[in-house]
């Protein structure tokens, strides 16, 4: 919740008593569970200006979740601040609050430390300028076909549905009832490949890497090591960490790297991609395909 680490007391009583909240009051309700930190340095009357309500509205909300009134509400907020709470906390210290806390208290710090540090190393070991390299020949590209098998499979699919949502010709392959081979049987040096595998290597996705290099096709690799297969034989390859203490590589640092590719993808491209991703987003809004909530 922007990095405070207010008394979740607060919090839980406007989740908790959400239901009852009136339409009014759930936006309020909604502005501080997404904003916590403005909350302890923001009036009244600011708060209800960010939020689009009546200050009126921010003391009734906080008298139905049992405060006198919304200075009282924002009182733990402050607290929060001044205990130099509102910022990350210290990780040391956090994940040792989290081993102490039950059973698999140990497992869950294992596991939030691997998924933070794998971060930590697959940015520090990015540079800016290949990742704006790799987006300008997907821009450029006449299609970009993504190649995930097993659990890559879904991270390559998240990725062509994003892209597709303001650019055309994307392809998550394997398709159904076809292999990745088949799949490139058409492309050329017009067209990109983004493929992703960590060890063991996936046999399938080295061979796709083959076929694309023989048809001229760009590479972008995604894998685990410098000396993987993947990253050896892409035109642009980036190394992330999938370290964790469960059996199955991580998909964290992977997810996050697809995310920064793409955001570097609509910012090298033409304003036309802009208006593509907002037309995209107000059909699914005029289909009803959203939960509307009050603005």
């Amino acid at each position: 919740m922007n990095g405070t680490n207010v008394s979740s007391r607060v919090l839980d009583r406007l989740t908790d008593e959400w239901d009852a909240l009136t339409p009014e009051a759930q936006k309020a309700a909604r502005y501080v569970l997404e904003n916590p930190a403005d909350v302890g340095v923001s009036t009244v009357r600011e708060i209800a200006e960010a939020a689009n309500v009546k200050p009126n509205t921010f003391v009734r909300m906080a008298r139905q979740v049992g405060f006198e009134g919304y200075e009282d509400f924002r009182a733990p907020f402050r607290e929060a601040i001044r205990n130099g709470a509102v910022s990350f906390p210290d990780r040391a210290r956090w994940l040792q609050d989290i081993r102490r806390s039950g059973d698999l208290g140990g497992l869950y710090a294992d596991m939030a430390d691997a998924a933070i540090r794998n971060l930590e190393e697959t940015f520090a070991g990015i540079d800016a300028g290949a990742l704006k390299a790799a987006a300008e020949a997907v821009w450029g590209s006449r299609q970009v076909f993504t190649l995930g098998v097993g659990v890559n499979n879904a991270n390559a699919r998240n990725f062509t549905y994003l892209a597709s949502t303001g650019m055309t010709r994307f392809h998550a392959i394997p398709r159904p009832g076809s292999t990745p081979v088949d799949d490139l049987a058409w492309a050329d040096r017009r067209d990109v490949l983004i493929a992703m595998t960590c060890h063991p290597y996936r046999a399938e996705v080295v061979a796709a890497i083959r076929i694309a290099r023989e048809q001229g096709m760009t590479i972008i690799g995604i894998s685990d090591s410098p000396a993987s297969p993947v990253i050896r034989a892409a035109d642009h390859g980036f190394v992330v960490a999938v370290d964790t203490p469960q059996f199955f590589p991580s998909s964290v640092s992977t997810l996050a790297l697809l995310e920064t590719l793409l955001s570097f993808v609509i910012a090298v491209a033409s304003d036309e991609i802009v208006e593509r991703v907002e037309t995209f987003h107000r059909r699914r809004h005029q289909l009803g395909i959203y939960v509307e909530t009050p603005e």
